[in-house]
């Protein structure tokens, strides 16, 4: 796509010339003769590439190629100069010059350089869309839900995003910590770094320290070259350790390093590295326990748990169970093309009776069932997985209606919910049978 090109020279005829040249090659110029101009131009207007003349008569224009850079991050810069030096060529690709021309070499090169330029600002501008995208899915307002126990998680959650301190997300399986993690980074002032996540449990001890630390060719067989570990990958950024209570004693000594100096050493080297990383964590385990017990270090628990963060479990945000329901019919409703596709009051009910012990996870992997396995375009009772329909043990085997009700519902499930059979086999009326189920609110198959 050809962008405008802005070229800041305050030789007149030079600056002409460049313009035509560039012109015909189907770009639309803007001109400057000062660094000002040139700044306030590329400001309101959506310039590709800018081309700058490095003596001009109010700015040095390698300087200036970092305020470019600071107004607008993915506009590429070619400085072009009657004298180049080596030490301007240096310093011009320090500064984030895309390239450093003498003036007189630059005719047959200036139109390829172009570009090239022009292929990488694009480039660089479609990342910069897609990780806005990716941003807009990862904040505060796209966590679903209104109960209480979780807007106080996201209230404390929105505190700490500004700042830099560690934070502890602890949580059951389920609960959305990793999501919790994504919306911190994503509205912290780290948002436009990496976020990298890593979880703990999914490796072996010597793995999970080469995938975090990095490794230097030959530190093992087939280590045949140097590998970037996952602090170096989220450097600037925000890395995320789920699972952190899986991490063995060692390795915890090691990450207890990087969180007080922001310094490590990778796998077979000598050297030590930083790294400017925030570093959020993640487990469903009691490490306040764990450390009393020698099972997790207590210096590396104290110094995570600066701040945390406790999600509830779904059972404790029935209010939100509708509002996730009907989030991942949608969702799947989609996905499958069946737009069209309702959920019943019936199944909202038995849902917030469910006790989720896989809260949100749980939730969504059985939306996902339903879309596939309801016909027509309201989805079936029946298609709920069988551990909605088991046997509640009962509180107290001396009240009869308990009693009556237990065994009931133990019919309903033998006969899957066929309540002509139910009633033959209880000996009662199939009117007695329906009026029971409404009176006791036992949940049909």
């Amino acid at each position: 796509m050809n962008g405008i090109i802005l070229i800041i020279d305050d030789e007149k005829k030079i600056s002409s010339l460049l313009s035509r040249i560039i012109e015909l090659e189907g770009f639309k110029t803007l001109q400057a003769a000062t660094g000002k101009e040139g700044l306030k131009l590329l400001k309101n207007n959506d310039v590709s590439i800018v081309i700058s003349d490095v003596k001009l008569p109010d700015v040095n224009g390698v300087a200036m190629v970092k305020d470019i850079k600071l107004l607008k991050p993915y506009v590429e810069v070619i400085n072009l100069t009657a004298y180049g030096t080596i030490s301007d060529g240096v310093l011009a690709i320090k500064n984030g010059a895309f390239d450093y021309l003498v003036k007189g070499d630059d005719n047959d090169k200036i139109i390829p350089l172009l570009y090239k330029a022009i292929e990488k600002a694009n480039l660089q501008q479609r990342v910069a869309e897609l990780s806005q995208k990716i941003a807009g899915k990862h904040q505060f307002n796209t966590i679903i839900g209104q109960s209480k126990k979780l807007n106080e998680a996201i209230d404390l959650a929105k505190r700490v995003s500004q700042t830099d301190t560690t934070v502890l997300l602890l949580g059951e399986t389920g609960t959305g910590k990793e999501v919790f993690a994504q919306s911190i980074h994503y509205e912290s002032l780290r948002a436009a770094k990496p976020f990298v996540a890593l979880n703990c449990s999914g490796f072996s001890p010597d793995l999970l320290e080469s995938e975090l630390f990095g490794y230097k060719a030959g530190a093992f067989t087939g280590a045949n070259k140097d590998k970037k570990g996952l602090l170096e990958e989220a450097n600037g950024g925000t890395l995320f350790l789920d699972e952190i209570g899986e991490m063995n004693l060692d390795l915890q000594a090691k990450l207890l390093r990087v969180l007080e100096n922001q310094s490590f050493i990778k796998v077979g080297d000598t050297h030590t590295q930083q790294v400017n990383v925030r570093i959020l964590a993640a487990t469903n385990k009691d490490l306040k326990a764990d450390a009393a017990a020698g099972k997790f270090r207590s210096d590396l628990y104290y110094r995570l748990s600066v701040f945390t963060i406790m999600l509830p479990p779904l059972r404790e945000r029935k209010v939100d169970i509708p509002l996730l329901a009907k989030f991942y019919l949608k969702e799947f409703a989609i996905k499958s093309n069946r737009t069209s596709l309702r959920i019943d009051d019936k199944i909202l009910e038995i849902f917030e009776k469910h006790h989720w012990r896989g809260n949100i996870r749980e939730l969504k992997n059985v939306m996902e069932r339903l879309v596939i396995l309801s016909d027509g375009e309201e989805l079936n009772l029946s298609a709920l997985p069988s551990e909605f329909f088991e046997l509640t043990p009962l509180q107290n085997d001396f009240n009869l209606q308990q009693v009556e009700k237990h065994h009931i519902q133990k019919v309903l499930i033998h006969t899957k919910g066929n309540k002509t059979e139910t009633s033959r086999l209880l000996g009662i009326g199939l009117t007695t049978l329906y009026r029971k189920i409404e009176e006791y609110g036992i949940l049909e198959v």
